[in-house]
């Protein structure tokens, strides 16, 4: 059998000039920390080499070029499928294939249902203002930016907007099923976001791509109703856009990412989702560093919330786009764990991860090395462990200590000193760093045992 690319139809030319920025825009990003380093980061040729005829992946090699380097981005859309876990390595060429179109059918399926609840959807409009009320009440001629081609004039806007999306006038149609009237109350927020989410990218110019990330992000909120849509997950989504051309395979994506970060989107009365994370925080902290801890709680951060924004967006705002895509796969490769495929159900939608210990029957070499650790140290806790993320803030905390120890006098200034981290923040140091902070962690605790 002939060699073949697994993705037929995958965009090759997947360059950093995706990432270009808009002239006016440019002084006020960072500047990308990203090399190409030959003999490093995973090449095109390296990602070749590394599938049988049949289409099988031997992960452990890319795994492990990933983690000294990043990925070429000329195939980041191909091995980031692989890194979030959209398909087994041990896969065919074949397998993947019918893996591929059966998803991008049930996106078809998801996104026509919200597009028969609300006709925005797929229209390449932007709804940016409320279009119906807490009480189910259509909201006449909301604002909505037009997205779609240049002949849908603002009026054919407005009698689109008129129509609750099954055709029936607002005047007589009041919604009483919860779920679609709070479904619907979030596509405006969903909007507002789109149009603040990387604007400084050329990408973002074209309407289309605006549109297509509204889109998914739309049908994200009613697939997943217990979490629905939350600010921060359109920073999450974006890089899915930008790198995958087929809609469904992007929203196949960032699905998978949220199934490992929806935890932190879910809000009760009672807590914040990302709150487990902010006290795994503490506890690393006070443990390898507690005088910093003790200054902290001193001036009043000890609920660690100052580190909220890292977690919900991943760096997002700390590193320019390319090294945040840079930061993630490596990231993403240090965790990788090939148990994530028995508990991912084909096409459903998006669920938490299965919790707890399950039988481990892979090599231990095509485990992720920050998995690898946390096995070899039994470090897996009921709830799952601790997301590598949490050690990564550590080490900016750690890195910044003697300054926040000297200058730190209250909140205010905490939070400009760890501010100045943006821009200066290496993405690769800052993984080596966060390594070390997590073996020195398990090494205190296990000293702890009786």
């Amino acid at each position: 059998m002939m060699r073949r690319r697994w993705s037929k139809d995958s965009d090759t030319d997947s360059s950093s000039s995706l990432y270009q920025l808009r002239p006016d825009c440019a002084s006020n990003v960072p500047d990308t920390k990203f090399k190409i380093k030959v003999g490093r980061t995973l090449s095109v040729r390296k990602w070749q080499a590394a599938f049988t005829q049949q289409g099988n992946l031997h992960i452990a090699s890319v795994l492990s070029r990933i983690q000294r380097g990043g990925v070429h981005p000329a195939i980041r859309n191909e091995v980031w499928e692989f890194l979030l876990g959209c398909f087994d390595p041990d896969s065919t060429f074949d397998e993947r294939d019918h893996i591929r179109n059966t998803r991008r059918m049930q996106y078809a399926r998801w996104k026509e249902q919200c597009r028969e609840m609300d006709s925005h959807v797929g229209s390449g409009k932007i709804i940016t203002a409320p279009i119906i009320t807490e009480d189910g009440v259509p909201i006449k001629d909301p604002l909505v930016l037009l997205e779609a081609t240049s002949d849908q004039g603002t009026s054919q806007g407005g009698s689109t907007s008129s129509n609750n999306g099954n055709g029936v006038a607002e005047s007589v149609d009041r919604l009483t099923d919860k779920q679609i009237i709070e479904w619907k109350l979030t596509l405006h927020q969903i909007g507002l976001d789109v149009l603040r989410t990387d604007r400084s990218m050329v990408f973002y110019e074209k309407k289309e791509n605006l549109s297509k990330l509204w889109d998914i992000l739309a049908v994200y909120a009613w697939i997943d109703k217990e979490v629905g849509y939350c600010q921060g997950m359109s920073d999450l989504c974006s890089p899915m856009i930008v790198l995958l051309n087929d809609e469904a395979d992007a929203f196949w994506c960032f699905e998978r990412l949220m199934r490992r970060l929806r935890g932190n989107f879910r809000c009760t009365q009672q807590s914040v989702g990302v709150e487990n994370q902010l006290q795994h925080l503490a506890s690393i902290i006070q443990v390898l560093d507690p005088k910093l801890h003790d200054h902290l709680e001193t001036l009043g951060g000890g609920d660690y919330l100052f580190a909220f924004r890292m977690f919900m967006v991943l760096f997002r705002r700390e590193l320019s786009f390319g090294d945040s895509l840079y930061l993630w796969e490596m990231m993403w490769a240090l965790e990788y764990d090939p148990d994530m495929f028995s508990t991912y159900e084909e096409a459903g939608a998006a669920t938490d991860r299965t919790q707890g210990h399950k039988p481990r029957v892979k090599p231990t070499r095509q485990f992720g090395k920050y998995e690898r650790a946390n096995l070899k140290n039994g470090a897996n806790a009921v709830d799952g462990p601790v997301p590598i993320s949490v050690f990564l803030v550590a080490s900016v905390l750690k890195e910044n200590s003697q300054k926040l120890l000297q200058e730190a006098r209250g909140l205010d200034d905490l939070i400009r000193i760890l501010n100045n981290v943006n821009g200066n923040l290496d993405a690769k140091k800052a993984c080596e760093a966060a390594l070390k902070l997590h073996a020195k962690y398990l090494r205190k605790m296990q000293g702890k045992k009786p």
